[in-house]
C-alpha cells in the first residue's frame, strides 16, 4: 500500500460516509503493528464502530487489542468526554465557591458546545501531548464522515483565532484562567496538522461519482486550512472474478466510468485500489485480507442461492401518504443511502399531488446532485450551517443588542463569533422545518448518526428548558414533542444488510427509544440478495446478507428492501423507479425469510 510507505506519526483517514474508512484504518493499524510498530487507533466519529470491528468494547479509554501486541484503540465518546471535562473544571471549586455559583458553572458547561470542545480537547491532546502518547510510533485517526471531519480539523484554527482576541465570553471552556493552556495546545495542533512530515491525509473513496466528488470537496477544503498532500484509496472495487451477468457488468462499467472521470485535483495523488471481498471486514483475519488482491470467493459455499421475498419501498410510501402531512426523518449511519431514500420518498409523495419539502441537516449534503432536477410540488433546501449562523447572529444583534450601548454591542458581536453558536443556529433552523410538517409533508435527510443525535439532544435540552419555564401550562408544543408523536413524525432507519450498519442502526433505535422517539420502519438499501444475483461472487455476498435481513425483521414491524441497481439512482427518473411497482399485500411486512 503506497499510503503506508514511510508513514509519518499521524495518519488521518477521511471520506464520504460508508466508503470503508474504519475498515481501511483498522487494517492499516494491523499492518503497521505487524512491522514491529506500536500503534494507537483513534476514532473521532461520535458513532464509532472500531470496537465492533475487533469484537470488543473500546470506549473512551485506551484499550489494548487482544492477540495483536502493540495495538491499542480509543473511541472519543462525546458524552463521556464532556462529563470528564466538566468534572475537571468543577471539582477544584466545588468546596470553595457557594453552591449557587457551582451550579451556574455546571449550567454553562451543559450545552452542545461543551460536548464539542471536550471531544476536541482529547483530539488536540493526541496531536500535541508527547508525554501522554509518546510511546506510540503511529497514531491513526479514523474520522467521522466528511462534514464532521472538516469541522473537527477546522476547530484548532477557529478556537485559536477566537482565544487570541482575548474577548468574548467563552464560558463553555471553563474558567478564563485556563485559556493560556488552550491557546498553546491548539496552536501546536495546528502546526502538526499542517506539517506533511508529521501528518498524512488518506482520502478513502469508492469507485462512484458521488464519492469521488466528496473526496474532491474534502481535499480542497482541507487545502484551504493548510492541510495538503495526501493519498487516495479506492475501496471496494469489484474483483476480476466477480462474474459476467448483467448486474455485474453494469456495476463494472459504472466503476470504470467513475474512475475515468476522477476530479483533476485528486487525480494527481498517489492511489491504491482495494478489491471488494465476499465477507464483511470484521475480525483480524478479515482485516489482514483487505490489502490482498484475493476476493475471498469460495464457490463451494455458494451452491445454495439465498432467495429473499420482495418488500418494495412503495408499500411504505402508500402508508405514509395516508396521514396527508407529517415529518418523515431518514436516519442512519453515513453512506447507507439516506439521501437516496429520502429523495425517492419525497418524489413519490409529490408525484401524488402533495406539497413536499425535502431538506437535509447533513454538513456534507448532496441532495441537489442526487435529485438532478425537480418536479412541481417539491421544494428542496439545505439547513446550511454557515447561513444559519449568519441569520442567528443577525437576529441576536437586532433583538438582544438593540438596546445596548456601543461597548455592549461590540462585546455581544464578539461573543457571537465563538464556535459555540453553531449548534444553536442549526437547531433554530431545524425547529422551523419541524414546525412546517403540521401543514404538509417534510422529509429530512439527516446527518450521519452521531451528528443527528447531537441535534436531537439540543432538541431535548430545549424541551426541558421550556417545560421548566412553562410549568403546568397547557397547550405548548416543543420540537421534541412533535418527534415523539407517531401521528406527526415517522422515523425511518436506513441501513445496509451488513453487520456494522445494522448494529449501529440497532443502537440508534435504542437511543431514540430512550428519548421517547419510536422508529416507524427500517429500509435496507442496496441489497444484493434483493437483486437476485446469478454470479457466484454476488451470490456469496448475498448469502452474507441473509442473517442481517432476518435480524432487521426481528427488530421492527415494517421493512422495505431496496435492491442493488445496475445504475446509480441519480436523477428524478431513476429515483422514481425506486418506488415503482406494486406494493406488498400487507403492512406490516413479513420479510427476510427464505422462500424454501
Amino acid at each position: 500500500m503506497r499510503f503506508l510507505h514511510n508513514a509519518p506519526r499521524f495518519l488521518f483517514f477521511t471520506g464520504k460516509g460508508g466508503v470503508g474508512k474504519t475498515s481501511v484504518a483498522c487494517a492499516a493499524a494491523v499492518a503497521l503493528v505487524r512491522t514491529g510498530k506500536r500503534v494507537l487507533l483513534v476514532s473521532t466519529d461520535p458513532a464509532s464502530n472500531v470496537g465492533q470491528v475487533f469484537g470488543l468494547l473500546v470506549g473512551n479509554t485506551v484499550t489494548p487489542i487482544p492477540n495483536i501486541p502493540g495495538l491499542s484503540a480509543l473511541e472519543i465518546d462525546p458524552e463521556q468526554a464532556a462529563a470528564a471535562y466538566r468534572e475537571r473544571i468543577i471539582a477544584p471549586v466545588r468546596d470553595v465557591l457557594p453552591e449557587i455559583e457551582v451550579a451556574g458553572i455546571a449550567e454553562s458547561l451543559s450545552g452542545s458546545c461543551t460536548t464539542e470542545i471536550a471531544s476536541f480537547d482529547e483530539f488536540t491532546n493526541l496531536l500535541a501531548d508527547d508525554t501522554a502518547y509518546g510511546e506510540y510510533d503511529h497514531i491513526i485517526f479514523d474520522t467521522a464522515p466528511t462534514g464532521h471531519t472538516i469541522r473537527l480539523l477546522q476547530l484548532p484554527g477557529s478556537w485559536t483565532e477566537f482565544l487570541a482576541t482575548g474577548k468574548g465570553d467563552p464560558s463553555c471552556l471553563g474558567p478564563l484562567s485556563g485559556l493560556d493552556k488552550h491557546k498553546q495546545v491548539y496552536a501546536k495542533a495546528v502546526q502538526v496538522l499542517t506539517d506533511q512530515d508529521k501528518t498524512r491525509l488518506v482520502l478513502v473513496t469508492r469507485a462512484q461519482i458521488s464519492s469521488l466528488k466528496e473526496v474532491e470537496r474534502t481535499y480542497l477544503e482541507l487545502n484551504q486550512i493548510g492541510i495538503s498532500g495526501g493519498y487516495l484509496v479506492v475501496n471496494g472495487v469489484l474483483p476480476r472474478d466477480a462474474g459476467q451477468d448483467e448486474l455485474t457488468r453494469a456495476v463494472l462499467a459504472r466503476e470504470t466510468a467513475a474512475l475515468a472521470s476522477i476530479p483533476k485535483s485528486v487525480a494527481k495523488l498517489p492511489r491504491d485500489f482495494l478489491t471488494l471481498k465476499t465477507g464483511n471486514m470484521v475480525g483480524i483475519a478479515a482485516l489482514e485480507s483487505l490489502f490482498t488482491t484475493s476476493s475471498g470467493l469460495d464457490v463451494a459455499r455458494t451452491s445454495l442461492t439465498p432467495d429473499i421475498e420482495d418488500a418494495p419501498l412503495i408499500a411504505l410510501v402508500d402508508e405514509l401518504e395516508l396521514d396527508g402531512h407529517g415529518l418523515i426523518m431518514c436516519m442512519g449511519k453515513g453512506g447507507v443511502g439516506k439521501t437516496t431514500i429520502a429523495a425517492a420518498i419525497a418524489l413519490a409523495l409529490a408525484k401524488r399531488g402533495h406539497t413536499v419539502h425535502l431538506t437535509t441537516t447533513d454538513p456534507a449534503a448532496h441532495l441537489t446532485e442526487t435529485l438532478h432536477g425537480s418536479i412541481p410540488g417539491l421544494t428542496v433546501s439545505r439547513i446550511d450551517p454557515e447561513a444559519a449562523i449568519t441569520e442567528y447572529r443577525t437576529h441576536v444583534m437586532a433583538t438582544k443588542g438593540r438596546n445596548m450601548d456601543d461597548d455592549g454591542r461590540a462585546a455581544l458581536a464578539e461573543d457571537l463569533m465563538s464556535p459555540c453558536t453553531d449548534e444553536v443556529a442549526v437547531f433554530r433552523q431545524f425547529s422551523k422545518v419541524v414546525h412546517e410538517s403540521r401543514r404538509h409533508f417534510v422529509v429530512i435527510d439527516t446527518a450521519p448518526t452521531g451528528h443527528t443525535l447531537l441535534l436531537l439532544d439540543a432538541t431535548g435540552s430545549y424541551h426541558r428548558e421550556i417545560s421548566r419555564q412553562m410549568g403546568d401550562t397547557v397547550g405548548f408544543v416543543t420540537p421534541l414533542m412533535r418527534l415523539q408523536d407517531p401521528a406527526q413524525t415517522k422515523v425511518l432507519l436506513i441501513t445496509l444488510a451488513e453487520t456494522t450498519p445494522v448494529l449501529e442502526a440497532e443502537a440508534l433505535q435504542a437511543d431514540l427509544e430512550r428519548a421517547g422517539i419510536h422508529p416507524w420502519a427500517w429500509v435496507i438499501n442496496n441489497s444484493i440478495a434483493a437483486a437476485h444475483p446469478r454470479t457466484a461472487f454476488l451470490q456469496a455476498r448475498a448469502a452474507g446478507e441473509v442473517s442481517q435481513i432476518e435480524k432487521v425483521s426481528s427488530l421492527t414491524r415494517r421493512v422495505a428492501l431496496v435492491p442493488l441497481l445496475a445504475a446509480e439512482p441519480v436523477g428524478v427518473e431513476k429515483l422514481t423507479a425506486l418506488t415503482a411497482g406494486s406494493a406488498a399485500p400487507t403492512v406490516p411486512l413479513e420479510t427476510a425469510r427464505r422462500k424454501d
